[in-house]
């Protein structure tokens, strides 16, 4: 079985796959072939199906379902170089909104950071609408004082994209880089080196229980929130979708939904 998780990682490798994309893959296909050889099931789609039944009575998510079956697909077809189509369907997404936070409650999860390297974690990444792993991997080198832009070298999907400098953060942010050599974390962890992704989201937990934010949020609320907010002060939704590097605008609109900008006008019949 290591030989065989050795070549996924490998083949995933050679494909470009970003680091954990790779580790994700080579741990649901690890999960599905120990799965088959404690039942002693055949592998095949049987088995796949069987196993995705067994991950749906855990209890687990529909995102965490479809990389299950989007890994198990790969492995069969790169690896293991079966013919046969395996004919299985992804999950139905739920219909749930983004967590959105107020411009008000965002000033407030700023506010009671006292770090200033943790403040501004948080403030760039609602600032500019980064991704956790985004934000953590900004180097010196990516931010353009210039032309007033944040450059995201390789975000979701391997794109690159530019979005927004926050004027506001500009002073702060030439201080913080003064003597970094351009190619250098923007925040590095207190060890050196790349901040973890854990780290930033425990930062942005902590400072969301000390404002006394009821909501449940995550750290990629505030990304949610940066769009939302460009929508209700009346940014086209194609400028909203270049800014956040969605490929499909139908991701992007779903902020539409959250939007307070279209229903502001429109009184309750109570």
């Amino acid at each position: 079985m290591q030989q065989l998780l050795e070549k996924l990682s490998t083949e995933l490798k050679l494909r470009n796959y970003s680091s954990r994309t790779v580790k994700s893959y080579v741990y649901c296909v690890k999960k599905y072939l120990l799965f088959v050889k404690k039942n002693k099931y055949k592998s095949g789609e049987d088995a796949i199906k069987k196993y995705i039944l067994c991950r749906q009575k855990e209890g687990v998510s529909w995102r965490s379902i479809n990389i299950f079956v989007q890994a198990i697909k790969f492995f069969y077809r790169e690896v293991l170089g079966e013919p046969q189509n395996i004919d299985i369907r992804y999950q139905k997404k739920e219909r749930s909104l983004p967590v959105v936070l107020s411009k008000k409650e965002v000033q407030r999860i700023i506010s009671v950071i006292d770090n200033k390297k943790h403040k501004l974690l948080v403030s760039l990444a609602y600032g500019a609408g980064l991704r956790v792993g985004e934000a953590v991997a900004l180097r010196v080198n990516h931010i353009d004082f210039d032309r007033q832009v944040v450059v995201v070298k390789r975000g979701k999907g391997a794109k690159d994209r530019i979005t927004l400098l926050p004027k506001k953060l500009k002073d702060d942010l030439e201080g913080f880089i003064a003597g970094k050599k351009p190619n250098e974390f923007l925040l590095e962890s207190e060890r050196g080196g790349r901040l973890h992704a854990r780290t930033a989201q425990k930062i942005f937990q902590n400072a969301c229980n000390r404002a006394g934010i009821n909501k449940q949020a995550s750290f990629h609320s505030l990304r949610h929130s940066f769009a939302t907010h460009l929508i209700e002060s009346g940014i086209g939704i194609r400028f909203v979708q270049a800014l956040l590097g969605h490929s499909n605008i139908r991701t992007t609109e779903q902020y539409t939904h959250v939007s307070t900008h279209s229903i502001g006008g429109i009184k309750s019949p109570l």
